[in-house]
């Protein structure tokens, strides 16, 4: 019986450890690249075309990312990227309050989910309204469509890969 609890706590601080290391990846990889590539330093421009490469593959719209070293561009949008702060502002909040609170929506079991379902979809209405013309790339408008999605998969998902027994 011991042995089964220590293999359960194991296996959660692995996911724990795991989606930490992600999320540090997620929140520091876009902004460096530009730096990155534009530094022609030995292998740092390769170092850079790995995360351009993960970029062009999560992100719908990679080459609206911001210029920060010209001319590279961040290896996302800022609708991803405010997904990411959103993500990283929810795994803070677990941090800080060690998964206590009533916010958390894994709480809820099915209406939990639902509701993050509901505020999930921010950043696909929004991209679907600029696909339809309803208003064109804005990162002041993208940019809090996107954090409002990370912060509904956060609040749902944090409790759930930080688990504590």
């Amino acid at each position: 019986m011991r042995v089964e609890a220590f293999r359960i706590k194991s296996q959660v601080s692995y996911v724990s450890f795991v989606a930490d290391f992600l999320l540090v990846g997620m929140v520091f990889g876009p902004p460096i690249a530009p730096f990155l590539a534009a530094s022609g330093v030995f292998v740092l421009p390769g170092i850079a075309d790995i995360i351009y490469f993960m970029g062009n593959h999560v992100c719908p719209q990679p080459t609206m990312g911001l210029e920060l070293a010209t001319p590279h561009l961040m290896a996302v949008c800022m609708r991803c990227y405010g997904t990411v702060t959103g993500l990283l502002i929810t795994r803070i909040l677990y941090a800080v309050t060690n998964g206590k609170g009533t916010f958390w929506l894994n709480k809820y079991g099915l209406i939990g989910a639902a509701f993050a379902t509901v505020f999930m979809m921010a950043y696909p209405l929004e991209l679907a309204a600029q696909i339809f013309d309803l208003w064109d790339f804005n990162n002041y408008i993208v940019t809090p469509f996107g954090l409002i999605t990370g912060l509904a998969w956060g609040l749902f998902a944090m409790p759930i890969l930080h688990l504590r027994r």
